[in-house]
């Protein structure tokens, strides 16, 4: 047996620490197994420890996601309290619609989206964007609204039960359709959840500004629009009609001067009167499918051939 040099007992004795030439050209076979135990276990603690940090960033994405399920279902509690606060509970809506931004964001960044979390997502989406706008909407109408009769009454809490109603559909056609990935998230088909929520949510807040600003006729006219938006969010909601992702389409990227200048505005509006402009920009939203639809059935009829129907010529 070749006896070993001190340039092998150099590297033995300081660990892994040597230069690889030290140790990549062992003397005698006896020496490779004790070589390959050291560089086996310090790969598999190396894994370990990357295999934890993984774990911890998944973590953050479920941990979002029921960050907004606990806001829904704070914002129902808080509705049906009898010293009810809707104002907080709408804020609560917004609160759970950016925890819905945030675990996607986070899902992507650690490059771990999967079906569980899509799942459990839409489950929160259902409590937060289903069941609690329709829940403050209908509270504060019997709390803060005129007295309806019975009749009236019973087709408002219809209303909200179609709303509901609508919002499940809505997340279970999306969890059916839905890919992963940003490339195919810049458009929704029909109005998204956080959007029909947060226009409901808006309104409530511009309605209990305005009672505040002692504007009592605009008060009760949003008060009496609001079981129309509810309604009208809940249609919206599962219908064909394609909603553009504003922060995908409009805010990715390279953008003109205009543009920004544009986002900095609505920026300063939300610090100066934030009620307001989240009523009348979550509102426009909602709206913005309708509007655009209509603009584009009324474009292709004017722009459609008008053809001679058949024995036309004849008959002249």
């Amino acid at each position: 047996m070749r006896r070993r040099g001190p340039r092998w007992r150099r590297a033995r004795m300081s660990g892994m620490g040597g230069r690889p030439e030290d140790f990549s050209v062992p003397s005698s076979p006896e020496e490779e197994p004790d070589l390959s135990a050291r560089e086996h276990r310090r790969l598999r603690l190396r894994r370990r420890g990357r295999r934890a940090y993984i774990r911890s960033v998944y973590f953050l994405p479920s941990m979002a996601t029921l960050g907004n399920a606990v806001c829904g279902f704070g914002a129902i509690y808080i509705a049906a309290t009898a010293s009810a606060d809707f104002s907080l509970a709408a804020y609560l809506v917004f609160a759970a619609m950016i925890f819905d931004a945030l675990d996607g964001r986070l899902a992507r960044f650690a490059r771990h989206t999967t079906d569980f979390g899509g799942q459990l997502d839409s489950l929160a989406d259902i409590i937060s964007f289903g069941a609690a706008p329709a829940m403050v909407a209908l509270r504060l109408l019997k709390m803060q609204g005129p007295n309806f009769d019975s009749r009236i009454a019973q087709l408002i809490w219809a209303i909200g039960a179609l709303y509901l109603s609508c919002a499940a559909i809505r997340l279970a056609r999306f969890n059916v359709s839905n890919q992963h990935g940003e490339q195919h998230h810049f458009s929704f088909l029909g109005l998204p959840s956080p959007g029909a929520a947060g226009a409901v949510a808006a309104l409530i807040l511009m309605q209990q500004q305005l009672a505040r600003d002692n504007l009592v006729l605009l008060s009760q006219i949003s008060l009496g629009f609001l079981p129309f938006v509810l309604l009208g969010c809940g249609l919206l909601m599962i219908s064909q009609i394609r909603y553009p992702h504003l922060v995908n389409r409009y805010l990715r990227g390279k953008r003109s001067i205009g543009r920004l200048i544009l986002v900095l505005s609505l920026v300063l509006l939300l610090v100066v009167a934030h009620q307001y402009t989240l009523g009348v920009g979550t509102l426009t939203y909602a709206a913005w499918g309708p509007v655009a639809w209509i603009i584009w059935r009324m474009r292709r009829m004017l722009v459609r051939p008008i053809t001679p129907t058949p024995g036309a010529e004849k008959s002249a």
